[in-house]
């Protein structure tokens, strides 16, 4: 009797040990937002330096335009062996007018997330079809053309 419940035991901890690998896999990325600290950046009152010292630093900032800062976090969700999924995503961004005062904090999410599916495993280009053998031998005859007229040859000094 006691032999049959170690083996109880034992399957009931290897089907334990097999399902808990087919759990989901949450992982936060970016930063992480705390409520109460973003509630503390007022546009009019605030300045770079002091969103710097609520916020820290952000996650990337504006080239063009006026002058923002975005703080970027996402939560993802995988099954073991499968790419990552978004199922959360927030971008804070604060902007700020030529003098380096708060102007405005928004808020978006997944709405506004674009997902981009490549076309094929090939990029368009503009310009002559080309595959490996054209590339490969394309150039066969067309060496020296250019200075094979009077004057002898197409070497420099020649």
């Amino acid at each position: 009797m006691k032999a049959s419940a170690v083996i109880g035991a034992g399957a009931l901890l290897v089907l334990t040990g097999f399902a808990s690998g087919c759990t989901t896999i949450k992982e936060k990325r970016g930063y992480i937002v705390e409520e109460t600290l973003v509630q503390a950046v007022q546009p009019g009152l605030d300045n770079k330096k002091s969103v710097e010292r609520t916020l820290g630093r952000p996650s990337f900032t504006s080239v063009y335009g006026d002058e923002s800062w975005y703080y970027v976090s996402s939560m993802t969700a995988r099954k073991p062996f499968r790419s990552p999924k978004i199922k959360q995503h927030d971008v804070l961004a604060v902007n700020f007018d030529k003098a380096g005062n708060v102007v405005s904090i928004e808020r978006s999410g997944l709405d506004k997330v674009v997902k981009l599916d490549p076309d094929g495993d090939k990029t368009p280009t503009l310009g002559r079809d080309s595959n490996f053998f054209k590339d490969l031998f394309g150039n066969i005859g067309a060496v020296g053309v250019g200075g094979a007229g009077a004057g002898g040859g197409g070497a420099p000094g020649g």
